[in-house]
């Protein structure tokens, strides 16, 4: 057991951005769990149907992590979706469902991975959290408000967590994602109910957007990225992953907020 490798556990990992990490932190030698309705198609990946709504999936899925391997070193809540829509004209279940994917199934898995987290490497490391946000969380994006607001939220979330956890010395760590090439973009729920009234902006909004994702970053390059977050000494609370994102980010510490909002209708209707 002294030798034993590094477990990750990865929510969402059977495409896009988690299996980029599933692939990377195989390469480094982890064993790695993927957490998600679907299976992983990489060869070496353990999977483990979960649906991240449903906390008895949850408990069995880390129930079984711990009879197989005992702590986790690495956890990356990745699993979420988008839609996009005017507010106005967004059903309420449609908004709730979305953070309760995007919010509270992170909320819920890490709920459930804190004991194996603090227990790691036969209790010699704490373990360490990655939670897939975006630089949205930080640019709220018109037609896209439930997205950017549950992103915003899992900041937050990080930020309490860190200084809760500091006692464990468990990190903390929101990867606020710029535009990514991924099936994301396909599968958003997207309404466009009350485009004419809005004079086509949701429609020009969205397809500027979506523009965006497919010119992006590659799943792989940002699949290794979260990895080389992992293995920093010091993770930071937030990071940016995208160069021009963080040239946003940084603008956002230095601009009025008024005048960044401007920007942002600016380059999205």
């Amino acid at each position: 057991m002294e030798n034993k490798k590094k477990v990750a556990v990865i929510t969402g990992a059977s495409s896009g951005i988690g299996l980029a990490a599933a692939k990377a932190l195989l390469a480094r030698g982890y064993t790695v769990y993927n957490l998600s309705r679907s299976r992983c198609p990489e060869n070496g990946v353990v999977s483990l149907r979960c649906d991240v709504c449903s906390e008895a999936d949850i408990a069995g899925a880390f129930a079984k992590v711990a009879e197989k391997s005992g702590g986790i070193d690495l956890l990356i809540c990745n699993a979420g979706y988008g839609i996009s829509g005017a507010v106005e004209f967004t059903d309420n279940a449609d908004a709730e469902r979305l953070f309760e994917v995007n919010f509270f199934g992170v909320y819920k898995c890490i709920k459930s991975a804190l004991p194996l987290l603090r227990t790691c490497e036969n209790g010699k490391k704490a373990g360490r959290i990655i939670v897939t946000s975006s630089a949205a969380a930080v640019f709220a994006i018109p037609f896209q408000a439930f997205y950017s607001a549950s992103k915003a939220a899992l900041n937050s979330l990080a930020f309490a967590l860190s200084n809760e956890l500091s006692l464990f010395k468990i990190q903390v760590c929101a990867a606020m994602l710029g535009d990514v090439r991924t099936g994301f973009t396909d599968a958003r729920e997207k309404t466009f109910a009350g485009d004419e009234l809005y004079d086509g902006m949701i429609s020009r909004s969205v397809s500027s957007m979506e523009k965006d994702e497919r010119g992006g970053m590659s799943a792989d390059a940002v699949g290794r990225k979260i990895c080389r977050i992992a293995e920093k000494r010091r993770m930071p609370v937030r990071c940016t992953v995208g160069g021009k994102y963080k040239l946003f980010v940084f603008l956002s510490r230095l601009l009025p907020q008024r005048l960044q909002n401007k920007i942002i209708g600016k380059m999205y209707m």
